[in-house]
């Protein structure tokens, strides 16, 4: 049993919220405690699934690990291949570990069309570990694409007054740009097909020697898209009207996760597809991140709504994230992974808070509170400690990311962006720490509320969990970084010539599970010394290896072109 898992984990997390689904359509809408904890049940094991990639994943290589790889659509080199790297894995934790947090807060929150709701996180879910592990651009884009419609729905059937505005909104921003990111794919397919077998996999696209001013155009098209989904200063604007008119749940997940696929999308294919392009048109992208940091910190400082300061709070820490990728260094990349994890747990807190404290007074003014403290201490303890970690208190996840990420961008040629950034984090302090002012401390002029109920106890264990992995992430970050580490080395020092070693599981058997038994091409891989390898010539041929060191060097892919 433990053998199949491993060969096939990253299927079965993919899978296994789509069978939840299909359980979860036979139970009757009217029988609401077991939808909400057969939910809950299925996202616990998606969970506890996934602890098991942490568990047996390897942080000394930078190889993309549990790898699968069948053959889907030969005729087009189509291929049904995933993995996970140091990049990656995290990223997969967040999604499982975020949402049954998000299935439980909604035990009240949610009144109608429960199970429709359920529905919805569930199939997110799959989608969004599918996005993440998926290393064939049309399993990837599918899995882009599929990802969309539940959000949408969430938005525009749970959300509020706007719902619909802000729902269609969404759609066609993040539409304009994947469409365009298709054409550059379908470019690459073609131009790698005139030279080699036709080929979907991202692994057999590492490498391709494109002429420069070709790189530009399809750098520009990758970028698009995932600037918008990020998003990034000037393509933002979806982002408030999303944020505001989704429910607490959705809000959670797409500031957590949805909006990672964006700043994950430029780690995965757009720097290293294109690494001439994304090195000239990095100060440009730098100065939109600073730009997007100073901004998004000042309009959430004058916003009277806590959802929409929290929405645009997320414009200036995503700025962080970019600048730290496009600074080029290992510092800059790994505090931007860093600041993805730690702006994932601290916002998605922040908007479960909001969601309580709208649970309790139909509003979201800051104006309509003060002095909450006093009658909710408990929240106020979690509000705060939350608060803290999102504006980078040391001994908190916030400062080990914002750190990392300024030094990196200390070792830029101009270091202007660095010292702009470093402005954000006063900035961030100050809108941060005035709303909380506002909102728990002073007096509790409005009768109102003299009578909020603190925090129940399912509602301590929504936010508890949260609040572990932020103090973890800040007193022993090492955790995290360690797992990552060999990946972001590799991403940085060999981005202009970057590959992917790619390592399927090995069953008890010796033989690499989902590769030799499907039929499929067997996919390079580097075993350990004294055993037969494999890798794929230039046309797809598997070529026997002896024993020994490999003869690329570090296990890079034959086939290809060095630039």
């Amino acid at each position: 049993m433990l053998e199949f898992v491993d060969a096939h984990i990253l299927t079965i997390l993919i899978l296994f919220p789509v069978v939840g689904a299909i359980l979860v359509a036979l139970v009757s809408s009217e029988d609401r405690d077991l939808l909400l904890k057969g939910t809950l049940g299925l996202t616990l094991a998606e969970f506890l699934i996934s602890l098991h990639c942490v568990y047996r994943f390897d942080e000394g290589t930078a190889a993309v690990q549990f790898g699968e790889r069948y053959r889907w659509i030969p005729e087009w080199g189509v291929t049904y291949c995933v993995g996970i790297d140091g990049i990656s894995l995290w990223l997969v934790l967040l999604t499982t570990f975020l949402t049954p947090l998000v299935i439980l807060s909604a035990w009240h929150a949610v009144e109608k069309r429960l199970k429709a709701y359920l529905l919805c996180f569930l199939l997110l879910e799959s989608t969004m570990i599918g996005a993440l592990v998926a290393l064939d651009f049309v399993l990837f884009y599918l899995f882009w694409e599929a990802m969309l419609l539940p959000m949408f729905l969430l938005i525009g059937v749970w959300g509020g007054q706007r719902r619909i505005y802000a729902a269609v909104k969404f759609m066609l921003f993040t539409m304009v740009g994947s469409v365009l990111m298709l054409v550059a794919v379908l470019w690459l397919y073609f131009e790698h097909a005139k030279v080699h077998a036709p080929s979907t996999n991202l692994l057999d696209l590492y490498g391709m020697s494109i002429p420069f001013q070709a790189q530009c155009w399809l750098f520009g098209a990758f970028a698009l898209a995932f600037a918008i989904k990020v998003p990034m200063f000037p393509l933002h604007t979806w982002l408030p009207d999303a944020h505001v008119e989704a429910p607490t749940g959705g809000s959670v997940i797409l500031a957590a996760v949805l909006l990672k696929m964006g700043t994950y999308g430029f780690m995965r294919f757009a720097i290293p597809l294109f690494p001439e392009a994304a090195e000239y048109f990095a100060p440009a992208l730098c100065a939109l991140a600073v730009i997007g940091i100073v901004y998004g910190a000042l309009v959430s400082f004058v916003q009277p709504d806590l959802k929409k300061m929290v929405a645009y709070s997320s414009v200036s820490h995503l700025g962080y994230v970019m600048l730290g990728l496009f600074a080029f260094g290992l510092c800059g990349a790994q505090g931007g992974l860093m600041q993805m994890l730690s702006h994932g747990l601290t916002t998605g807190a922040l908007f479960l808070c909001v969601g309580m404290l709208y649970e309790r007074r139909h509003t979201r003014l800051i104006e309509d509170y003060g002095g909450i403290a006093t009658v909710m201490p408990h929240f106020a303890i979690l509000f705060v400690i939350i608060t803290l970690g999102s504006i980078g208190l040391p001994g908190l996840s916030g400062f080990v990311a914002e750190f990392l990420v300024l030094v990196g961008a200390f070792g830029m040629e101009d270091r202007r962006f660095a010292i702009i950034a470093g402005t954000g984090v006063i900035l961030g302090a100050m809108y941060m720490l005035s709303m909380v002012q506002r909102v728990l401390y002073g007096p509790t002029a409005n009768p109102k509320n003299q009578v909020l109920k603190d925090l129940s106890g399912r509602e301590i264990a929504v936010l508890a969990p949260i609040l572990v992995f932020i103090l973890w992430m800040g007193i022993q970050p090492g955790t995290f970084l360690d797992r990552s580490a060999a990946s972001i080395d590799h991403w940085v020092t060999e981005r202009s010539d970057y590959r992917l070693e790619f390592r399927p599981v090995r069953t008890a058997r010796g033989e690499a599970d989902g590769e030799a038994a499907a039929g499929a091409e067997f996919c390079f891989t580097p075993l350990p010394l004294g055993e037969n390898r494999v890798r794929v010539g230039e046309e797809g041929r598997q070529v026997a290896l002896p024993p020994g060191p490999s003869p690329d060097g570090e296990g890079r892919r034959a086939g290809h072109d060095a630039h």
